[in-house]
């Protein structure tokens, strides 16, 4: 891929290489509204890594590095870390930890700031939403390794669960407590985050190897919000289901509330079962079933093999997804 330099979004955005210069130095003061947006879309656009961030990613190793989660809320994003934290340790490494919040456009300018800070490398947690600038910073050899979730291609190495075990895990443990009418809770799906799709659909497969009818409103993935009110909808009509399997731990605490707020019993009335486990589902009433991921054994790996890509640069072409197998923890829920 050709370099981008500063000249090509100057003449892309129709403006002088010191305008370009004073946008990236964020001296706006005599400089219109209409031009500034130019210069940020062409510079979006061509994926260009503005000198001095070009410049920090040949100075000399800083011993620390940045991981970029996409929401810090999940208790599998702050194990994840923990784990990161351990292993980089015991190497002599430091962490600046970062929340993208599942938006694109934060990821972005937090990605520029970590690497303007001359960190070694990146852990990300990838909002789906940067192809072209993770494949600038690969030919620039900046090494990353992708947790969670995947993109288009395996550019950088990937460690994620094998979330269509999961699910079909899940399924199995209701369908062998005789429960057949099984409903789905996630969070929204709209930003096509990986292990929320694959979890639909390995929840849809197992479904079907069972020869159980899926409908479609059993199937809530909404934004966190709005699953409260789904729910009540669902359940204010005669056709309910008889369990529901929530495919992350913030889907499963609006599932916990609504259940509450109807005066609903686990698992007379509802059977639960979840992926991601915490400490306050042990103890709960009753304690909550689960499928957990190795969230230790991944944030451990991930470290290690950002170290390894630090310290030898051997960068390839494409790495093979490095799938983890979920851990059914059974309670009292199902």
């Amino acid at each position: 891929m050709k370099k981008i330099t500063m000249q090509d979004v100057a003449l892309k955005a129709g403006v002088s290489k010191s305008t370009v210069s004073q946008y990236i130095n964020n001296r706006f003061e005599f400089m219109g509204a209409s031009t500034k947006l130019r210069v940020e879309a062409a510079i979006k656009d061509l994926g260009y890594i503005p000198n001095q961030v070009a410049k920090s990613l040949k100075q000399k190793k800083t011993g620390t590095i940045g991981v970029i989660v996409a929401n810090i809320l999940h208790t599998f994003s702050t194990e994840i870390i923990r784990a990161i934290e351990d292993e980089c340790e015991r190497n002599g490494f430091h962490l600046f930890v970062c929340n993208a919040d599942d938006q694109p456009e934060k990821e972005r300018a937090y990605i520029d700031m970590l690497v303007a800070k001359q960190v070694d490398g990146l852990i990300i947690f990838p909002t789906n939403g940067n192809y072209d600038y993770y494949k600038q910073l690969k030919n620039a050899e900046f090494p990353i390794v992708f947790v969670d979730r995947k993109i288009n291609e395996a550019i950088f190495p990937t460690l994620l669960l094998d979330n269509e075990s999961a699910s079909r895990i899940a399924v199995d443990q209701l369908v062998k407590k005789g429960k057949k009418k099984v409903g789905l809770v996630s969070t929204s799906i709209t930003q096509h985050v990986t292990p929320r799709i694959e979890r639909i659909n390995g929840y849809k497969k197992a479904m079907a190897e069972y020869g159980l009818e899926i409908e479609e409103d059993w199937i809530i993935a909404q934004n966190k919000q709005e699953i409260g009110n789904r729910l009540q909808h669902l359940w204010d009509s005669t056709n309910r289901p008889e369990a529901f399997f929530a495919t992350n731990d913030l889907a499963l605490i609006e599932l916990l509330k609504f259940i509450k707020k109807n005066g609903l019993s686990i698992p007379a009335d509802i059977g639960v079962i979840a992926i991601d486990d915490s400490p306050f589902l042990a103890i709960a009433t009753p304690p909550i079933s689960v499928i957990r991921q190795p969230t230790f054994e991944i944030g451990q790996d991930a470290a290690h093999t950002l170290l390894e890509l630090i310290g030898s640069k051997d960068f390839k072409e494409e790495y093979e997804e490095r799938r983890y197998l979920p851990i059914l923890v059974e309670r009292e829920s199902v």
